[in-house]
């Protein structure tokens, strides 16, 4: 009776490990979360306001920028990014390449996508609430700060909302040009115990994120419900 029993525990202890390193895995993948949206939600307004701008030639490359960031693979800008240096310029590749390449890649990709939900909450706030708060005396700044600022990010909410859970799934890209974040790690597990375990548990831990992310957005809705249209 005691060998089925010590079965089952080293079969607990191998499922417990393989979290451990999947947490760890995770670990990278919520580096690369964070810094894309520190990134990318400032980088996303600059670019709106570039799109917006009266310069002819400024605006055209803003559009260009944004057509090829969404018209193109995430991956494919990863590997640009990383491999550009060096065939490109000559650089040498370091042990830190993969990991800039990444960050820099999430970083302008997502930033296009926040750039045209920005311009579209921008549309949708009434011409005369600007006249107003120039008759109000307010300035350019003091408008868009204290009347447009906080009407534009509770009707954009829903649509950042999808693109940040997005970009939690999006992380796994990363293992393509060798960054070890969870995904990777998953499929190292696979390989080596030949068991589909290790993508449950990814798939689960995923999962979890993203619904914690859900209603952590789903609050900061809650708190802006006093903007009505």
């Amino acid at each position: 009776m005691a060998l089925p029993l010590e079965g089952e525990r080293a079969r607990a202890l191998e499922i417990t490990t393989m979290v451990q390193m999947l947490a760890e895995g995770f670990l990278t993948s919520l580096q690369i979360f964070a810094l894309t949206l520190v990134g990318a939600l400032p980088l996303g307004m600059v670019v709106t306001f570039l799109r917006g701008s009266r310069c002819v030639v400024v605006r055209a490359i803003t559009r260009v920028y944004i057509s090829v960031m969404r018209g193109t693979p995430l991956m494919l800008q990863m590997f640009a990014i990383y491999f550009m240096p060096y065939y490109v310029f000559g650089i040498q590749l370091t042990p830190d390449s993969k990991w800039q390449a990444t960050i820099v890649a999430f970083i302008i990709n997502y930033a296009a996508y926040f750039a045209e939900i920005y311009r579209s909450g921008l549309q949708s706030i009434p011409r005369g609430q600007y006249e107003a708060a120039e008759v109000l005396g307010y300035s350019k700044p003091q408008t868009f700060c204290y009347i447009v600022l906080p009407q534009l990010i509770k009707r954009i909410m829903p649509a950042i909302g999808n693109e940040v859970i997005t970009l939690v799934k999006d992380t796994s890209l990363a293992f393509a040009i060798g960054v070890g974040e969870m995904f990777s790690t998953a499929k190292a597990l696979v390989a080596s115990q030949v068991s589909m375990v290790p993508f449950g548990i990814a798939a689960a831990i995923y999962w979890v994120f993203n619904f914690i992310v859900e209603v952590a957005l789903g609050r900061i809705e809650k708190m802006l419900a006093y903007y009505h249209d």
